[in-house]
């Protein structure tokens, strides 16, 4: 099985060629060709149907049943309407890999470039993008975000800093110059591989928690200082850590090449937890982010073990909450 380092070599691999054929694809600019594919009875269907080749990572839920999918192959944004199961391009990339995506307090969207080092800031109704900003340099991999009253938080999966870009007041964008790069420092060592992955609060909205795919830890960082202490799961393991969701003290961590959701039950400061139950589902194939509507999570199924992954169906499915 290949992890997302791995299939981002399997990327740069085909070089500008695989590209160039997932942009040019007629089907990856429009909403998937007859009825959506379904399972179960429920009002919503369970199983979503993405253009071919569309390759996607990142999952937020804006305003109602809509949710925006990233792609990896070329940084496009998928809108997708998750009561009926159609969607359609809501803005194209520029030839490099999108990775997480959020949506802030007053419903912009936060699209972190991957290798590109960059993110983007794209309005969800008309798809224009606001402003980019570059964050990291050659050798980063700017991989997912989170935001809090203050600022958005970036993680960085080769180089070990988180990145701050500041609001201002009423929320206002900060420019390139506010950027602030926080070294990490404390229990955390980046090793081969991918490193922090999915970053979300604290319950207690003091913090920060990250997850370290490559060795399975979990770790609560000081956003003042930037020091990581380790989370103490009790001997758990969250191997394979990618998108994560919390919601009050309960944290689910996606393990994307495991095929499973870790449940983690947190004290109030994060500093500590254990996991209750893993959840998996025969659907799964190799899900990267988590995102909820209502009574369901939604998760995107990235397929990083496919051998030709550029001519090949995506899917998103949800599961009850």
């Amino acid at each position: 099985m290949q992890d997302r380092r791995g299939f981002l070599a399997t990327l740069a691999g085909t070089g500008v060629a695989l590209t160039a054929a997932v942009v040019g694809a007629p089907s990856a600019a429009a909403a998937p060709s007859g009825p959506p594919l379904s399972e179960g009875s429920g009002r919503f269907p369970e199983t979503i149907a993405l253009p071919t080749g569309f390759f996607p990572e990142g999952i937020a839920i804006g305003n109602g049943p809509t949710a925006y999918i990233s792609s990896l192959a070329n940084g496009d944004v998928y809108k997708l309407n998750l009561a009926t199961g159609t969607g359609r391009t809501l803005t194209h990339g520029l030839g490099t890999g999108a990775v997480g995506i959020t949506v802030d307090s007053v419903g912009r969207l936060f699209v972190a470039g991957g290798q590109a080092g960059t993110a983007r800031v794209i309005n969800p109704i008309t798809g224009k993008t606001i402003t980019t900003y570059q964050l990291g340099t050659e050798g980063s991999f700017v991989n997912d975000l989170v935001c809090t009253p203050e600022a958005a938080w970036a993680t960085d999966s080769f180089v070990p800093v988180l990145y701050k870009l500041p609001f201002g007041p009423r929320r206002t964008l900060p420019s390139q110059a506010d950027v602030a790069r926080i070294p990490l420092g404390g229990d955390i060592a980046f090793d081969a591989g991918f490193n922090l992955n999915g970053i979300v609060r604290t319950p207690d909205g003091e913090a920060l928690l990250v997850v370290q795919s490559n060795t399975g830890l979990l770790f609560r960082v000081d956003p003042g200082t930037g020091v990581a202490t380790k989370v103490d799961l009790g001997g758990d393991d969250l191997t394979f850590g990618d998108g994560m969701l919390l919601e009050g003290r309960t944290l689910y961590v996606v393990q994307n090449v495991a095929n499973t959701v870790a449940v983690v039950r947190l004290n109030s400061t994060g500093g500590a937890g254990r996991v209750t139950e893993l959840r998996t589902d025969p659907r799964f194939d190799t899900p990267t982010t988590i995102a909820r509507f209502g009574n369901r999570f939604y998760l995107p199924n990235a397929r990083f073990t496919l051998p030709s992954p550029q001519n090949a169906d995506f899917t998103v499915v949800s599961i009850p909450a």
